[in-house]
């Protein structure tokens, strides 16, 4: 019996890191659908809007399934879902706006700053402590950053401040997404999320509306919608059969797939300076995400004492 209890937890952490993977390549679709489109002409406010309203449809028709009623959207915190939301619409504007004149891999480079971000900010923002480990880790993380966008080269493209801006308000999503969980149902947060975005995004959409030019433009613009519906989607699965513990590693699989993408379809290589700042970045990421493991453990060992 114990054999095949371990059996069934084994399996359960490998269906957790598969569907974990499977979340960044779709995740990295996305990315490379928007710097597509964003190339062929289309207004990343157009690209980001059809990426919510998409969203939203997706998300009633599974909500309707168990009957539509008001209630099932309640909460007691309602202006921080919506905040929430909010920062993810902007997450979505400013990246789509940045991967169409930067390097996929650069971008996704900065994006890899956010959990550095997320460590710094979780000390004002949510009064966790931070020891002096994670902060020289936060101060390495930042130094690859530099090392990857290289503030003072005369090259530098302003979409990189763009690509920064990603990056902390993703670091902002993810401490509200912390504060949120276990208060507000995933679902909740998913129809908000598609609502909002779908509502604030309207108008400017409309404005700058480009019509596309041929039949694989509005597929790409309605798949956008549905991939990144379906990346949260396996994204909250896969925490369903491992703790994001397990899983957190990796997610830096994204830096691949977008390797991969940028050189199949728009012949972009990442450069030495980029590579090298990746690997910082990363390597402090991973080194808060491994040190808070640690002292989760340390705290439960002296609870159980």
């Amino acid at each position: 019996m114990v054999g095949l209890a371990s059996k069934a937890r084994e399996d359960r952490l490998t269906l957790g890191i598969v569907l974990m993977l499977l979340a960044y390549a779709t995740f990295s679709m996305v990315d490379t659908s928007a710097k597509w489109m964003g190339q062929a002409g289309l207004a990343a406010l157009q690209i980001a809007f059809m990426r919510y309203a998409v969203h939203l449809v997706l998300t009633i028709g599974l909500i309707a399934r168990g009957g539509l009623s008001f209630d099932r959207f309640a909460s007691e915190k309602i202006g921080l879902v919506v905040l929430r939301a909010l920062l993810l619409v902007g997450t979505s504007v400013t990246n789509f706006i940045a991967v169409r004149y930067l390097p996929l891999t650069l971008t996704a480079t900065i994006a890899f700053s956010a959990p550095i971000i997320v460590c710094a900010l979780s000390w004002p923002l949510l009064g966790e402590r931070v020891g002096p480990w994670r902060w020289s880790a936060i101060l390495i993380g930042f130094c690859g950053l530099l090392v990857a966008i290289r503030p003072f080269d005369a090259t530098l493209h302003w979409a990189v401040f763009i690509s920064l801006g990603t990056a902390f308000l993703m670091a902002l999503y993810a401490l509200l997404t912390r504060r949120l969980s276990g208060e507000v149902s995933p679902m909740t947060m998913q129809f908000y999320g598609g609502l909002v975005g779908t509502v604030v995004l309207a108008p400017f959409a409309f404005l700058f509306w480009q019509m596309p030019d041929r039949p694989m433009e509005w597929i790409m613009l309605f798949g956008i919608g549905l991939l990144g519906w379906a990346g949260h989607e396996v994204f909250v699965r896969a925490h369903r059969f491992a703790e994001a513990g397990v899983l957190t590693p990796f997610s830096y699989s994204f830096l691949i797939w977008m390797t991969f993408w940028s050189a199949l379809l728009f012949n972009e290589y990442p450069d030495s300076f980029t590579i090298i700042g990746a690997s910082i970045v990363s390597a402090a990421g991973l080194f808060i995400w491994a040190r808070e493991r640690w002292l989760q453990k340390a705290r439960r060992i002296d609870f159980n004492r």
